[in-house]
């Protein structure tokens, strides 16, 4: 796992703090988190049935476009792109976009590395496809902190809070009705691990 800048798990209960941390450290690992994640902050309360976590991300990236992940050449001639593929791991989401835009009747593959679309106007849809968008990584890495949130949170600590702005991902959750003191903690929380955490 890559090492987290800060890491701290607090709790009024010590063996509840390394079990937690345990917890939290086998999930960054198997949503593949570690590395986009910078710092982070856990607060367990029992006594309140409270569950805080404050995460700060490092920089994971910007849009990724169809011409980050391939090279796409216009054919006239024979009314058809070839997109020649560069970065594997991005062509299902790619395809995706295909498919909505040309219809799979459109679509070939002949082999894993090379995608042909049939269309009457190759040279303006290559000009559009090089700047279409492929994947967006900070939209799946919100979906993914949310997933990886509600997997750390205590059992039946079903009225939840979340904000992701940023590089910041703030969670609260309860077995109660949360209290808004509680995410104004969470966010003095964050304030905290963005200045350095304490020392």
């Amino acid at each position: 796992m890559d090492s987290l800048e800060i890491f701290d798990v607090e709790s009024a209960i010590a063996s509840e703090q390394e079990f937690y941390r345990k917890i939290i450290e086998d999930n960054l690992v198997s949503l593949k988190l570690a590395p986009a994640i910078g710092r982070i902050k856990v607060v367990l309360r029992p006594e309140d049935s409270l569950f805080q976590m404050t995460i700060l991300l490092r920089d994971v990236g910007t849009r990724v476009t169809t011409a980050d992940v391939a090279d796409i050449e216009a054919k006239p001639v024979a009314r058809e792109i070839i997109i020649s593929i560069k970065k594997e791991q991005y062509i299902p989401e790619l395809l995706g976009k295909l498919w909505e835009r040309y219809g799979k009747a459109n679509i070939s593959q002949p082999d894993r590395w090379t995608v042909a679309i049939s269309t009457d106007k190759p040279e303006e849809e290559a000009a559009f496809l090089k700047d279409m968008m492929v994947a967006d990584p900070r939209h799946r890495l919100h979906e993914n902190l949310v997933d990886f949130a509600i997997r750390v949170t205590p059992e039946g600590f079903r009225v939840r809070y979340h904000l992701y702005k940023g590089n910041q991902f703030i969670f609260v959750a309860s077995e109660e009705a949360l209290k808004q003191e509680w995410i104004k903690e969470a966010g003095a929380m964050l304030e905290e691990l963005t200045k350095g955490g304490k020392k």
